[in-house]
């Protein structure tokens, strides 16, 4: 499937925007929106282009930049804070060899932060890509990444 496909399974309403930015984004190894996508979904739905940077830009699940295969986002609510997401943070900076907002060499792994992902009852949590992890601690963040190095 490619960009174009993916538009026209949705009517060109401004209301599909986001479903269609997740699935070309989907689309994508890297999980990232290119400029030429960006510009047909504009063009597609008979929208300006600063709308659509404007959604990709407050959107934090959206990037314009390639990613890795895997895309941690670690919740960094004031309760995931009180439980140390603090120090999962710097564990898996440690264990991946990169920091916030950068992707693994291998091009396997991006960390990146998120402001709440709704699980509060069972913090800290992180969700990669659409997985989510919960009650975190040094050790099970350790097995999730060697389980998926392993895959």
């Amino acid at each position: 499937m490619n960009t174009e496909e993916i538009l026209l399974k949705y009517k060109p309403d401004k209301e599909n925007l986001i479903q269609i930015l997740h699935e070309i984004q989907d689309l994508h190894p890297q999980q990232y929106l290119t400029e030429t996508d960006l510009l047909k979904v504009a063009k597609y739905l008979n929208i300006t282009r600063s709308f659509v940077y404007g959604v990709v830009g407050y959107y934090s699940m959206f990037s314009t930049t390639p990613r890795g295969k895997y895309i941690i986002r670690l919740c960094e609510s004031p309760v995931c804070n009180m439980f140390n997401s603090k120090m999962i943070a710097e564990k898996l900076k440690e264990i991946l060899k990169i920091d916030i907002n950068q992707t693994t060499a291998d091009g396997l792994f991006t960390l990146e932060l998120s402001e709440c992902l709704g699980l509060c009852g069972n913090k800290p949590s992180m969700m990669i890509n659409r997985e989510t992890y919960t009650e975190l601690d040094e050790n099970n963040i350790e097995l999730i990444i060697k389980n998926l190095r392993n895959n």
